[in-house]
C-alpha cells in the first residue's frame, strides 16, 4: 500500500480559495498512491481562530466540491484533511472528510477533542461525539485529528472498532514537536496499528507549525518522516503486519481494563 502524505505550508499571503487550487493540484498528481492525506484546518490554518468564522463552510462546500473531484480526478482515496465546517443547525465544527477514488464522500468525523484550554477552538467549535473509521480495500481507517492524540481512550476505541491504520490529521505547533513523534510512535505501539499523522508547515496566526509529518508501524518504527517545510512523504507498507504483530505479540488479548463494566462492590 502507498500512502502520500501531503504537508500543506499555510501562509496568510495565500488566499484560501488559491490555497484550495493549490492543494487540489497537489492531490491529483499522486494518482498511483492508494491513500493520500492531508492536515488539519489547511484552508485557514488551526490557530487562525479569528477565520473560523468567516471561512466556514458547508460540509458539501467548496472544499468538498474540489476534494472530491481531485479524489476522482488521481483516483486515490483521499483524507482531504479538515474544515471549520458550519452546521445549518447548530456550531461550527472541525470536521474531516474521507472521498472514494469515485470521489464519493466515504466519511466525515467531527474532532472530538477540542483544543483551547477554555479558548480558541475550544470555545469556537462543538465536540463531535462519534468513532468514525472508513474501510478501504487493503486496510481499515481509524480518523482522529491533532489534540485527539493526547488521548488514547479514543485511539483504544478505534481498534475495537476494527481499526488497522490510524490516520492523524493535525495542525501541531512547532514548540511541542517532540510530543508529536513521541504520542504517534505511542500510539502505534499500543494499538499495534500503522499510524499516518499529516502536520502543517508554515505559521498560522504567528504560531509556527511543526511539521514533521510520520509514517509509523506497527511495532513503533519510524517509517518515514518529513521536514520541517512543504513536502510530499511517501511511503509503502504491508497492511498485513498489523495481523502479523498482533499474532506474534498478542498484547490485546491481555487487555483487563475497559472491556466491562466494573463490578460494583
Amino acid at each position: 500500500m502507498r500512502a502520500s502524505v501531503i504537508q500543506i505550508a499555510v501562509n496568510e499571503d495565500e488566499s484560501v480559495e488559491a490555497r484550495r487550487r493549490r492543494v487540489a493540484a497537489m492531490v491529483r498528481e499522486q494518482a498511483g498512491a492508494d491513500l493520500v492525506v492531508l492536515p488539519e484546518l489547511w484552508t485557514t490554518g488551526a490557530f487562525a481562530y479569528e477565520e473560523f468564522g468567516r471561512e466556514a463552510e458547508p460540509l458539501e462546500g467548496p472544499t468538498y466540491e474540489a476534494m472530491a473531484k481531485a479524489a476522482s480526478d488521481a483516483g486515490v482515496w483521499l483524507h482531504a484533511g479538515s474544515i471549520p465546517e458550519r452546521d445549518p443547525e447548530g456550531p461550527l465544527y472541525n470536521t474531516s472528510l474521507v472521498f472514494s477514488p469515485s470521489g464519493d464522500l466515504a466519511a466525515a468525523y467531527r474532532k472530538i477533542h477540542r483544543f483551547g484550554f477554555d479558548k480558541g477552538e475550544a470555545v469556537l467549535m462543538g465536540a463531535g461525539t462519534e468513532l468514525v473509521t472508513v474501510r478501504l480495500p487493503a486496510t481499515t481507517l481509524g480518523l482522529s485529528t491533532c489534540y485527539d492524540l493526547r488521548f488514547p481512550e479514543l485511539f483504544r476505541g478505534l481498534v475495537d472498532a476494527g481499526s488497522e491504520t490510524l490516520v492523524v490529521s493535525a495542525g501541531w505547533p512547532e514548540r511541542r514537536r517532540s510530543h508529536w513523534t513521541l504520542l504517534a510512535q505511542a500510539r502505534a505501539i499500543e494499538n499495534q496499528a500503522f499510524v499516518v499523522a499529516c502536520g502543517t508547515a508554515g505559521t498560522h496566526a504567528g504560531v509556527p507549525q511543526a511539521g514533521h509529518s510520520i509514517v509509523v508501524d506497527p511495532w513503533g518504527e519510524v517509517l518515514a518522516q518529513a521536514g520541517a517545510g512543504e513536502e510530499v512523504l511517501t511511503v509503502e507498507f504491508d497492511p498485513g503486519k498489523v495481523a502479523t504483530t498482533r499474532e506474534q505479540f498478542p498484547a490485546l488479548k491481555d487487555r483487563m481494563l475497559g472491556l466491562q463494566p466494573p463490578r460494583r462492590p
